[in-house]
């Protein structure tokens, strides 16, 4: 059965915090350290649950002036999960494209403006990106691989408008169905993050 966004109705709810502003990616068979590795980070403290992560997050960009981003990360079964709360260094191309060699690197992102973008990199190629609100305008090599899988999962598409608008959790619905997993309360609740910071560039 196809994951759809109903399936993530949860989040805004249980997460508010986190919900306003976020990054969340998914990289395949490279541990935490080797990801850091390619975003030129460091190790920060460990911490559980994302409530402590979105915490520290805000105060060391206060304490760093805005020029570093701090992440949780975790391995679930062969994919390095990143979270970044107000962040965004995921879907920034410079930065995702060579750091996706040699593997597949899904990301999807939501500011507390509403802009959002949505990234799927295979070998530092860009095979899709689009703002999730937008589905209708999407680029790269391949960007209308996953159409259906968008219909299906509740993408809006059309000139209508939505009455609620679900384009975010669709987004995790869509880095689920790329990736085979599933992000739930009991991970981001329950989960003790190793935790990195990047340079902003």
């Amino acid at each position: 059965m196809t994951t759809t966004a109903a399936d993530y109705m949860w989040f805004e709810e249980r997460f508010p915090d986190l919900a306003e502003a976020y990054c969340f990616t998914l990289v395949h068979n490279l541990a935490p350290s080797d990801v850091l590795h390619r975003l030129d980070g460091r190790d920060e403290p460990a911490l559980t649950g994302t409530d402590a992560v979105v915490d520290a997050a805000f105060g060391f960009s206060h304490q760093s002036e805005g020029k570093r981003q701090f992440i949780g990360m975790t391995t679930i079964e062969s994919w390095t999960l990143l979270i970044e709360p107000n962040g965004y260094v995921g879907v920034t191309e410079d930065r995702a494209l060579p750091a996706s060699a040699g593997t597949r690197w899904v990301s999807h992102f939501v500011n507390i403006n509403g802009v959002d973008s949505f990234l799927w990199a295979e070998d530092t190629v860009r095979r899709l990106w689009f703002e999730p609100v937008l589905p209708d305008h999407r680029w790269g090599t391949t960007p209308d691989e996953l159409l259906n899988a968008m219909h299906s999962i509740g993408f809006h598409f059309g000139e209508d408008s939505p009455e609620t608008d679900v384009s975010p959790l669709a987004a995790f619905a869509l880095a689920q169905h790329l990736t085979g997993i599933s992000i739930t309360p009991e991970l981001l609740e329950g989960t003790t993050f190793s935790c990195d910071s990047v340079e902003v560039r």
